[in-house]
């Protein structure tokens, strides 16, 4: 009766019933029709693309997570003193003004 105990997780399940874990994904159609489509071009069953998609994201979520920070180091332009790069009537009159120069 002891043994019987460890064999049984709950009433109606055995123990060695519970080697695939199964989970219910909600996937969006453009995934799904995504994944299918790869399924098909792999010929892997559709589990195992899903599940090497899955770890292919993941893995890739560390890898971004270890890069610093990107920064952007300003440059001067060499703009005339003057010109208001938020004025764009007035940008625009001063391309104007030079359209009619040439």
């Amino acid at each position: 009766m002891v043994l019987m105990a460890f064999l049984f997780l709950d009433i109606l399940m055995l123990l060695i019933q519970h080697q695939d874990v199964r989970t219910t994904l909600t996937l969006d159609d453009d995934v799904a029709t995504k994944l299918r489509a790869e399924a098909r071009h792999s010929g892997e069953p559709f589990k195992q693309v899903v599940n090497r998609v899955l770890r292919a994201g993941l893995f890739s979520q560390k890898q971004f997570k270890s890069l610093p920070p990107f920064k952007i180091k300003p440059r001067n332009m060499g703009l005339r003193p003057g010109v208001n790069l938020d004025d764009v009537w007035g940008l625009i009159d001063l391309i104007d003004q030079s359209d009619r120069r040439r």
